[in-house]
Formats: C-alpha cells, structure tokens, sequence
C-alpha cells in the first residue's frame, strides 16, 4: 500500500512539471504567432528616378598606342666611341649631335682628297686656258675636266664617309636609355638609343567591318590606359585602312592623339571611344540600381499601392552602353519613374518601403 502511495505520488509530480512545461511552450508559441501576424515595417531604401541623358553614341574598341616617329638609332659605320652627348631621358631636337665616332682616319683620307681635287683643278684651269689658243686638244682639255670631276666627286664621297661618324637625331623626339658606353667599338647597326616623338601621338585599334559606316576621318576619338585610368587622352581619327583583314573582318583604325605632358607610352595597351557626331537621348539609372541576372537584367521600381503605401516591383530591362557611375537602359524605363538605387539582395517584389531623406543617408554612410 505504502509503494503504490509513492508510486501515485512520482506520477503526479511528473504531470505537474510536464504540465508546466508543455504549458510554457505553448505560451511562447502563442508570442511567436502573434509577433508573425504584425505586420513588418517598410524597408528603409535609398532611391533615385531614370534621368533623360544627352549621350554621344561611340564604339567601343581597345589598341596599341605608337609612336609617330619611333626608332631605335644606330651607327652606318663601325669605330670606337670618342663622344658621347646625351643622357638617357633627353629631349632632343632633329639634327643634335648623340655620338661621335673616331675620325682620324677619314680626316686624313678627306685632306688627301682635296689635295687630288685642288691639283685638278689647278690642271683644269690651266688647260682650259690653253685651249683657246690651242695649244692644247680637246681631248686633252675633256680628260682635264672628268679629272677634276672625279677628284670632286671622291671629296664629296669623303665628306659623306666622315659625316657618318657623327650619330644625329633625325627628328624632336624624347631619349629612351643608353646602349653604348663611352669608348666602345661598336659595329654596324648597333643599336645606341631608342627616339620617340610623344606628342602627339598614334593609337591604333581595329573595328568590325559592320561599324564601318559609322566612322570616318575627323571623327572624335577619346582613349583611356590603365597607367591614368581617371585621364581621357582627346584626339580624332587621321587614317583608315583601306581594305579589311579577310581572316577577322576588321579594319585598322589609326586616331591621333594630344599627349603634351607625355603620359601616353608607345606599347601602351588603350581602351578607345570613337563617337559619332551627332547626339542620343538616353534613359539613364545608376550602375548599382542594375541586378545583372544570366535570365535578365532587372530593376525595382518604387510604385505605389491601392492603399497608398509605397512597394517595390521587379521590372526587367535591356541595359545599353556604361559610362562612368551610369548605365543606359534601352528599354522596359521610363525617365521620371523611381528606382532602388542600392540594396536590391534584400528586396522582394511587393515589399513594402520607405525612401531614406538626405539626412538618413548620410546617417546610415557614417
């Protein structure tokens, strides 16, 4: 009797506690559903309308940039180094003197020749004033005359020989570094410094033959390279080529380009705009209120409700050429109409929101 009190006891105290339990949980169940059934605050977002733009269409192409003049110098002759006038980095003017290479030997062959040239024509003189009193013959006075030719001419053919061994810029151009060292025998063709002229400039590219159309001689052309990605480098096309490659179908493009402070580099990789000469009107959103999708790029529209509340929808759009912070949309926008401008992740469609002010913006920045 005295077991089955205790038993009834055990089994009333675990009902209570279970009871107890079960009682809680279904309390916090409760605070749960109700919680879930009021209704969720608007999402803050930050909001901006589709802009009309006046854009100059362009095609885009990427190329090498080239020098208008570009060479490396080098010697006609061999010799040995006697002079060295220039340091790497120089800017130059046509006809300066780089190198100079010893001479001796050419001096004395050029004095040489003179003397043979001078004795001819003192020979020549002297026949040609016998020859009207004809104490000499003709033939006497023509072999005169070709000796005193031939003695010019090899003085000429002298004075060529010595003056290749002074090395000149043959145009204005910028000093790359220094190939040679001061007395060294170099031979013919060495290479001693590479010239380049800078400004202005070449940037080559090519085009499809379907843009063919649409660019001409004189057009603007506006290019960019990675070493000053925030500098555009303004120029315009100078030549087209005149045929297509039949293995790509592409045209070669040459543009010219202003480059006074010499920050475009021949060898340069460029990204090159060639705009047309008329304007488009274009339906403009920042980059960041486009969602990049692989079935479509879309938007959230900012609408309002039958209840007056402001909501989100998912339109999908057809997004055109990027400039800057800003995409053109070809289609599916209207200007005026409003977009969410950031955090499009957390949105669904016909979610409610609220537009933040300036003041909340900067709020939520800092």
């Amino acid at each position: 009797m005295r077991t089955a009190s205790r038993f009834l006891i055990v089994i009333i105290f675990l009902g209570v506690v279970l009871g107890g339990i079960f009682g809680y949980k279904f309390y916090q169940f409760g605070q749960m559903q109700e919680q879930m059934s009021q209704p969720q605050p608007p999402a803050q977002i930050s909001a901006v309308e589709a802009q009309n733009e006046a854009w100059t269409p362009a095609i885009k192409a990427v190329g090498s940039v080239e020098a208008i003049n570009g060479i490396r110098v080098a010697n006609e002759v061999p010799g040995v180094i006697e002079a060295i006038n220039f340091e790497s980095g120089d800017v130059v003017k046509q006809g300066d003197v780089l190198i100079r290479i010893d001479a001796a030997i050419d001096e004395a062959a050029l004095r040489t020749r003179r003397a043979e040239a001078q004795l001819a024509e003192q020979e020549f003189k002297r026949v040609s004033d016998l020859l009207p009193k004809r104490a000499v013959s003709q033939s006497q006075y023509d072999e005169a005359k070709a000796n005193f030719d031939a003695a010019r001419a090899r003085v000429n053919e002298a004075e060529a020989q010595l003056s290749k061994k002074i090395i000149r810029a043959p145009f204005d151009g910028t000093l790359g570094i220094r190939m040679v060292d001061q007395g060294e025998y170099i031979a013919t063709g060495t290479p001693i410094v590479e010239i380049n002229m800078l400004d202005p400039i070449y940037v080559d590219y090519t085009l499809s033959e379907k843009n063919l159309p649409n660019v001409a001689t004189g057009y603007p052309v506006v290019a960019t390279v990675a070493a000053v990605p925030e500098q555009d480098f303004e120029g315009s096309v100078s030549a087209i080529n005149t045929s297509v490659n039949p293995e790509t179908r592409t045209v070669r493009v040459r543009a010219t380009l202003s480059n006074p402070d010499n920050l475009l580099r021949p060898g340069m990789f460029a990204t090159v705009l060639t705009q047309q000469p008329e304007d488009n009107e274009v339906v403009t959103v920042p980059r960041t209120a486009i969602s990049y999708n692989t079935y479509g790029d879309f938007v959230f529209v900012v609408e309002e409700n039958d209840d007056g509340n402001l909501v989100v929808n998912r339109r999908t759009v057809t997004t055109g050429e990027t400039r800057n912070t800003r995409v053109a949309v070809l289609s599916g926008l209207e200007a005026g109409e409003t977009v969410v401008e950031k955090g499009l992740l957390r949105l669904r469609a016909g979610q409610k929101v609220a537009i933040q002010d300036e003041e909340q913006k900067q709020g939520a920045s800092e």
